[in-house]
């Protein structure tokens, strides 16, 4: 047994590549026993259909799901005696100028998108989907759903994931195996295909690249969540064969699979090849040029 010690124990006790299972197994039987059941029970308390693409059931399952990566990432931050926003959600950053960065980014890569699948004829726009006083209940509530996927999917995939793997193993091999469980938690999606699932890890790597620039998840944040605004409530792209429900524009999507991304939507698009490009050549380049380096970052290194 003394010979085994040094596998799980080092000078900072508990190695942190055993802390990242540990999280990774919490994180995955609080999902499994806890996140599905509890949205439905509330989807049924609510009224909420679900088994439909809602603003109103993508916040309440969004909710039960950051609540979860909270508590779990409490818990760990507790016997690392650390503070709870000490793994890339400092509250003194919040929606700061990297948060604002990272979302005109973000809208501007859908829009990218967008455009293009319109030009090429894989997508065709026949107006406004909206009424009355959904102009602004939707909007809100899109708004309101896609921050808390935002929020709760950085935190769950390039967090306390990513900085433990980080100690354990370095940056580009967290970054890789993040990014890897990142795109596999999509796998679940009806008609998942290669190219869809290859651009969420693409995607899912250029984030951790942010982390890792700007010292903090705010810029991953703001991306991610004005991209899901704009792929969902405004172009209404279909993301494994559902439409959104209270989308801005009435879409159709006519085209070749490979420009509009048939039924997974535009993250399978192939416009998305050249929007990844562009936002690590960004994040890369440029972001790190702007954004002040994080001084914890060195730690991670050396912990």
């Amino acid at each position: 047994m003394t010979r085994l010690r040094p596998l799980f124990v080092g000078p900072a006790g508990l190695r942190h590549g055993w802390r990242f299972v540990i999280f990774a197994a919490a994180i995955i039987l609080a999902f499994q026993f806890v996140e599905g059941p509890a949205v439905l029970f509330f989807a049924v308390k609510f009224h909420l259909d679900a088994n439909a693409l809602t603003a109103q059931l993508l916040v309440l399952s969004e909710i039960v799901g950051f609540l979860i990566v909270l508590i779990v990432t409490g818990a760990a931050a507790l016997l690392e005696r650390r503070r709870i926003d000490g793994y890339g959600l400092p509250v003194n950053r919040r929606f700061g100028r990297v948060f604002w960065d990272g979302a005109v980014v973000g809208l501007l890569t859908i829009i990218f998108v967008g455009l293009a699948m319109l030009a090429a004829g894989g997508m065709q726009v026949h107006g406004l989907a909206l009424h009355g006083q959904e102009f602004i209940t939707s909007p809100i509530f899109w708004l309101v759903g896609m921050l808390l996927v935002g929020v709760s999917e950085e935190y769950l995939f390039r967090g306390y994931a990513l900085q433990s793997l980080w100690r354990a193993a370095g940056f580009w091999p967290a970054a890789l195996i993040t990014s890897g469980l990142f795109a596999g938690a999509h796998l679940t999606k009806p008609h998942e295909n290669a190219i869809d699932i290859g651009m969420i890890f693409v995607v899912g790597v250029v984030l951790c690249l942010s982390v890792q620039v700007t010292g903090s998840l705010w810029w991953a944040v703001g991306w991610h969540a004005t991209f899901d605004f704009g792929q969902f409530f405004i172009i209404g792209t279909r993301n494994g064969g559902q439409l959104p429900v209270g989308r801005l524009f009435d879409t159709t999507f006519a085209g070749a699979a490979w420009i509009n991304g048939g039924e997974l939507g535009t993250e399978a698009s192939y416009f998305m090849i050249p929007a990844a490009l562009a936002i690590f050549i960004y994040v890369q380049f440029f972001l790190a040029r702007r954004a002040s380096p994080l001084q914890s970052h060195l730690t991670l290194r050396d912990a």
